[in-house]
Order: C-alpha cells, then structure tokens, then sequence
C-alpha cells in the first residue's frame, strides 16, 4: 500500500502562483509514476501531469503546458507540482495520484491505484 498526502492548497488571485506538495509513504519504490489529478464542480476529473520515480520524464495536459512543472524529491519521497499563471479554470480539488511502472503519459484515472485526499485550490478573478 501506498499513502499519499496533499499539501498546499488554498486560494490565490487570478494571474498568481500556487505549489501544491504531495507526500509518499509506504511500500514506494523507483518504479512508480506520480502525479496530479483535479476535479472542478460538475466536472470529471482531469489528468493534470505525471512524473516517473525512476527516470524523472515528465507529461503534462495541453491545459497546463507552459504553466505547471512537476518534480519530485528523491530524498523527502516528495513530489511538488509548481502553478504559475493561474485562472479561474484552474479551480478544482487537487489529487496526488501514483501507479506502479514507469511511463507518466497515462492519463487516465483508471491506471492510477493510488489516491491522495485532495486539497482544494481557489483562483479568485
């Protein structure tokens, strides 16, 4: 089992900057994918980006490119996802996922055994 821990949420103003942190514990090791999910209301739930453990390639929505970047912390069992350049579609609950292998490129939730809690991020306009 996997135990995964959100940390960072919380509102910001449109055009800001939010890092969300999410905590590993358990039986982790090198092959596992991790990374983030989000859910707005009325929405499904979106893949945001992924990081593989082992070789740090990473994947990233189309919605996010350019604005979120990803990394993980070997040392700290971390991984940190960094938002800039905020909006107002960016709201939602925000889930720290992982999986067992070593391609970040799957975006479906299915794949994904592990789920954090969620924290909530709010973009005020």
């Amino acid at each position: 089992q996997v135990q995964l821990v959100e940390s960072g949420g919380g509102l910001v103003q449109a055009g800001g900057s939010l890092r969300l942190s999410c905590a590993a514990s358990g039986r982790t090791s090198s092959n596992y994918v991790m990374g983030w999910f989000r859910q707005a209301p009325g929405k499904e739930r979106e893949f945001v980006t992924a990081i593989s453990w082992s070789s740090g390639s990473t994947y990233f929505a189309d919605s996010v490119k350019g604005r979120f970047t990803i990394s993980r912390d070997n040392a700290k069992n971390m991984v940190n996802l960094q938002m800039n350049s905020l909006n107002s579609e960016d709201t939602a609950v925000y889930y720290c996922v992982a999986r067992r292998g070593s391609d970040p490129t799957y975006s479906f939730a299915s794949f994904y055994e592990y789920w954090g809690q969620g924290t909530q991020v709010t973009i005020s306009s």
